[in-house]
């Protein structure tokens, strides 16, 4: 059968159609979304004894050349905005540049090169690739004439020139490998960055027994040097004081988002030393990482963690005047943004004098509650932050387990729920009902029920979620909200994990992950939603795996 010429009349507007009547109704209505933007489950079209349905045959409407259909109904916002033409022109992805593709929405960041058993260096600087803060802070720095040795090489490191001059200035060469590999997709050699490393620590350049090849190294201890390196170079600038007198000193970069503060007790285990008067000793030190120490009885993150905030320690008693043994008590004063954890999982054996790596699984989630590590005072400050934190999340979840449903209900998909007899009370009501119907001559519809439309119930989750965040804000502690570089809830998100493949802590194979951003809106800058992906990096190798992979990454084996 020929297609047939029809009009549909929508808002004051008219839409030359060509019918096909060998299809249904669902494809008229696709038809019209393309002309319309309204989607097929919000256009109500009007036909001979009623409204035109989905499994409609469009054969036996009857409908002749020149038909007019009246159609009502209103895209909803995710329709309404892919009718606004784009804020950007579009460009296609052979018409880029490489660096333009590398930074493009859903591109694959780029691998690096394994230049000899320098895993444990790519899996580092992977994840602390994904620290934002870090790269807008790298890309300002710029290294002073000491630092490189000669002004000249220093100003041609500026400009990225393959690092030239950066081999004497880690952070500077850090710096520019960023750049590079924001700028490409594909595996990038760090050779120049791997060069200053060994320069700056030696261990690196440490050969394997055979004298010909690098030898395996400890990605932890590669973290906590490039991490001590940019806490002396890359400096962050104060915020004046209000005091014109008095001049505020530039303070680190690792200072302000991944330095904790921990306080501490030390006091003798002999009851001897106590009673001779001896006082504990209070303390409080920086950290830059938790430790999760692992025995015979860690099983979860948390277990190791707290066995790693109380220590013993053997040295001399004033009181005892003798060596005694003392067990250091540690709580964590401040917590930074970006936190650290090292599962201790290499341990010296001084049965074989060799390091070992211990294999036990210990399980981690990935969202870390640390309040229970945290001193009685930050605690105070944390708890009404997180349990509202927790009360917005369960509103969220509400809000989006209702918008379901009203779609099922919607859909008619939603059925009554109640016992038996209730529902046989319901259809022999709706049997009733249609007898009615049908006596005065009339089609039984459905009670008109006005359903919310996806643009009210964003408006008001919208509403409600700012509401409950304005009173967030309303419940920091003054002296913690002027602290930008600190955890201010207690509760950590899982961005990244490096992990060590085989059974040798000298040899095996380091890999990381780096849980995947939201894309970003190229007009209004905003990240959006992420799909809870992560990036798998095996040196120059990147390939997506789903948030279960990294529940796998516990240990227990090799």
């Amino acid at each position: 059968m020929d297609p047939i010429p029809v009009v549909v009349k929508h808002q004051g507007k008219k839409h030359n159609v060509e019918l096909d009547p060998t299809s249904t109704g669902e494809t008229f209505k696709y038809q019209l979304y393309s002309l319309t933007g309204v989607e097929p489950d919000r256009q109500k079209i009007l036909v001979k004894g009623g409204q035109l349905k989905d499994d409609t045959d469009l054969s036996k409407l009857g409908v002749k050349p020149g038909h007019i259909f009246m159609m009502m109904g209103t895209p909803s916002a995710e329709g309404k905005a892919m009718l606004e033409p784009p804020a950007e022109k579009v460009r296609f992805l052979e018409d880029m540049t490489e660096a333009e593709a590398a930074q493009s929405e859903g591109a694959v960041p780029a691998g690096l090169q394994n230049m000899g058993n320098t895993c444990y260096m790519n899996s580092t600087l992977q994840v602390l690739k994904a620290i934002p803060e870090l790269q807008v802070e790298l890309s300002r720095y710029t290294p002073s004439a000491t630092s490189t040795g000669s002004s000249s090489m220093g100003d041609l490191s500026q400009f990225g020139l393959g690092g030239l001059g950066a081999s004497i200035d880690l952070t500077a060469s850090l710096r520019d490998l960023f750049k590079q590999m924001s700028e490409t997709q594909d595996g990038f050699p760090p050779l120049m960055f791997l060069n200053a490393l060994r320069t700056a620590f030696p261990q690196f350049a440490q050969k394997a027994k055979d004298g010909q090849h690098y030898a395996q190294q400890d990605a932890e201890e590669a973290w906590s040097q490039i991490v001590s390196q940019i806490r002396q170079k890359v400096k962050i600038k104060a915020t004046p004081p209000t005091d014109s007198s008095s001049q505020a000193a530039d303070m680190s970069f690792i200072d302000k988002y991944m330095a904790g503060k921990f306080e501490s007790v030390m006091e003798c285990d002999e009851p001897a030393a106590k009673e001779g008067g001896e006082q504990a000793i209070n303390a409080s030190e920086d950290f830059f990482k938790l430790n999760c120490h692992i025995n015979a009885e860690t099983n979860h993150l948390r277990d190791g963690l707290a066995a790693g905030l109380e220590e013993k320690i053997e040295k001399n008693s004033p009181v005892l005047g003798r060596d005694a043994v003392y067990t250091k008590t540690s709580r964590v004063a401040r917590l930074p943004k970006y936190l650290p954890v090292h599962f201790m999982r290499f341990d010296w054996r001084r049965s074989t004098n060799k390091k070992a790596k211990i294999m036990r699984k210990v399980t981690f989630p990935q969202e870390l509650d640390a309040l229970e590590f945290c001193t009685e005072e930050l605690r105070k400050k944390l708890v009404p932050i997180r349990d509202k934190i927790r009360e917005i999340r369960k509103e969220e979840e509400d809000v989006e387990r209702a918008r379901k449903r009203q779609k099922r209900m919607k859909n008619g998909e939603e059925n009554d729920v109640g016992d038996d007899s209730k529902k046989g009370d319901k259809k022999n009501q709706d049997k009733s009902e249609s007898k009615e119907a049908k006596k005065a001559g009339e089609d039984t519809e459905m009670a008109d029920v006005h359903y919310k439309t996806d643009a009210e119930i964003e408006a008001e989750r919208a509403a409600s979620i700012l509401a409950a965040k304005k009173e967030l804000l309303a419940l920091v502690d003054p002296k913690l909200g002027e602290d930008a570089g600190a955890n201010q809830t207690g509760l950590y998100e899982l961005r990244g994990v490096i992990t060590h493949q085989g059974a040798s802590a000298d040899s095996g194979h380091y890999t990381s992950f780096v849980k995947k951003s939201g894309r970003k809106d190229p007009v209004t800058s905003k990240i959006g939603e992420e799909d809870g992906k992560w990036w798998w990096f095996n040196d120059d190798k990147v390939s997506e795996v789903e948030s279960d992979r990294i529940d796998t990454l516990s240990g227990g084996g090799k």
